[in-house]
């Protein structure tokens, strides 16, 4: 209770300078920066050392990716991917997938590429012989790229998984 008799005559200023809520400003004290606006500002000449451009850039198309050759998986579909909402680089993640022309290597399985039909819709069917945990065993896996190529999704006898890009 001392420690705050000595404020109290403090506080009664303070609560004496402010009107309907707001505190009253002091000419030459800026409370809010946003409150101040700036001075019209005004363009000078463009400077004799600027360089102009005088046609607009060219726009280069870039050729899509070439197909795959027979039995590697297409280019669009290789890489790192994982489940949409897991993290990137996270090897414990139950959905990341490495995506290699001639591999898949799943969390706990690798699947050798055996075939890969390529259909005109985008789907690309990957039949390949797997291993993990022990075990060894051959599926077909039908995989679509998004248009963007961010997402893929992996059909497994019936069962459809979306992986984002990392």
């Amino acid at each position: 209770m001392r420690k705050i008799v000595p404020l109290l005559p403090l506080l009664l200023i303070t609560a004496c300078n402010q009107k309907d809520g707001q505190q009253e400003q002091q000419p030459g004290v800026v409370s809010n920066i946003v409150d101040q606006t700036m001075p019209e500002v005004r363009n000078g000449p463009t400077p004799a050392n600027v360089i102009t451009p005088i046609e607009a850039p060219p726009s280069i198309d870039t050729p899509p990716p070439p197909p795959a050759p027979d039995g590697l998986i297409p280019v669009a579909i290789q890489g790192r991917w994982t489940g949409m909402d897991e993290r990137c680089g996270d090897r414990a993640a139950d959905l990341e997938l490495s995506v290699a022309p001639d591999e898949l290597v799943f969390h706990e399985s690798v699947g050798k590429v055996k075939a890969v039909r390529t259909r005109d819709n985008g789907l690309v069917a990957v039949d390949a012989a797997f291993t993990g945990e022990g075990q060894s065993w051959t599926r077909t896996l039908q995989m679509r790229p998004s248009a963007d190529g961010k997402t893929l999704t992996i059909t497994n006898d019936g069962t459809a998984v979306t992986r984002k890009r990392c």
